[in-house]
């Protein structure tokens, strides 16, 4: 049977969000105008189960090209409120919106000169009445059955937060090379990154045969490269072609027994696939997927007659994409 309390808490909050889409109003739009326009940083304030979501708040800011960092209410009040300057802008994160040590701070963010922002789900409380601009989350009653433990509350708080970072980011008309500078590490990174003249076979490395070879000679050439085929250029060195291991195998299911004295020109597919060298690795997956091919020729990026290389799926795999 399915635990009722774990439905009902779910349903609850999913009730908590549906009200969240009701406060946002001409005060969201304000409130994205200012962190906008601040010239300094955005300064996400909390204390507790607020201060926890007020991190992922400010690193979400930070990630989307807004920059910004958590202050701990405590901390604030022993010596950090020295990293707060006047062209700053203080989000204060409060449920309740009468958390003391909140109270507490923000009349010396004032004295600093920085612009101030709460969100709570009080509209009545003293952040909401003392800060610049205010967000009502909407929620007035918690999840949990004793109605104590922060749920819904963090949950809308939660959400509030990243609506406000991706409008601010649509605002400033933040792109995903914006996104891949800020998130160079790992398989995010490779994704928004790598481009496949980072990892391709080049040089020697390059299984070619001419189109005055035969085909016995294209065979050699593909066992020793290892790719299970090869590209086939004419006379300036310019790729016309290629041939796989299939073309070859298929030539002598239909009974082709001279197969290997023929010209490659006889079974080469000819206009291959070729990407240029500044093509995400990522991209360069996609067309392989798309076309159910298992590599892509490589041109300068500049010139699409000059060959620079070979790609194969294995190589973008083994990158960790």
């Amino acid at each position: 049977m399915p635990n009722k309390s774990a439905i009902n808490l779910i349903q609850a909050e999913i009730d908590a969000l549906n009200s969240l889409l009701d406060t946002i109003d001409d005060s969201f739009d304000n409130v994205v105008d200012l962190v906008v326009n601040c010239s300094g940083k955005i300064i996400v304030i909390g204390i507790g189960k607020s201060g926890h979501v007020g991190n992922k708040m400010a690193a979400t800011f930070a990630s989307l090209g807004t920059p910004a960092f958590f202050l701990h209410a405590g901390d604030a009040l022993h010596g950090d409120l020295g990293m707060i300057g006047d062209e700053d802008v203080c989000i204060l994160v409060s449920y309740s919106g009468n958390s003391s040590e909140l109270i507490e701070v923000l009349k010396p963010i004032k004295g600093i000169g920085a612009k101030t922002i709460s969100i709570t789900g009080n509209p009545e409380s003293t952040l909401a009445k003392q800060t610049d601009l205010h967000l009502d989350i909407g929620v007035r009653t918690e999840a949990d059955p004793l109605g104590l433990a922060p749920t819904s509350s963090s949950t809308a708080t939660l959400v509030l937060g990243d609506a406000l970072a991706i409008a601010v980011m649509e605002t400033r008309g933040f792109k995903e090379k914006d996104f891949a500078d800020r998130h160079p590490g790992g398989m995010l990174g490779k994704k928004l990154l790598l481009t496949v003249d980072q990892i391709f076979h080049e040089g020697n490395s390059i299984p070619l045969v001419t189109k005055s070879d035969i085909i016995q000679e294209a065979l050699l050439i593909i066992s020793e490269k290892g790719l299970g085929f090869t590209g086939v250029v004419d006379e300036k060195g310019i790729l016309i072609g290629i041939i796989t291991d299939g073309d070859i195998r298929r030539g002598f299911e239909k009974g082709n027994d001279d197969l290997f004295n023929q010209n490659v020109e006889s079974i080469m597919t000819t206009s291959p696939r070729s990407i240029a060298t500044n093509t995400l690795a990522i991209k360069a997956l996609e067309i392989m997927e798309e076309h159910s091919i298992t590599s892509l020729f490589v041109h300068n990026q500049n010139n699409p007659d000059e060959l620079r290389g070979v790609i194969h799926i294995h190589d973008i795999l083994n990158s960790g994409i």
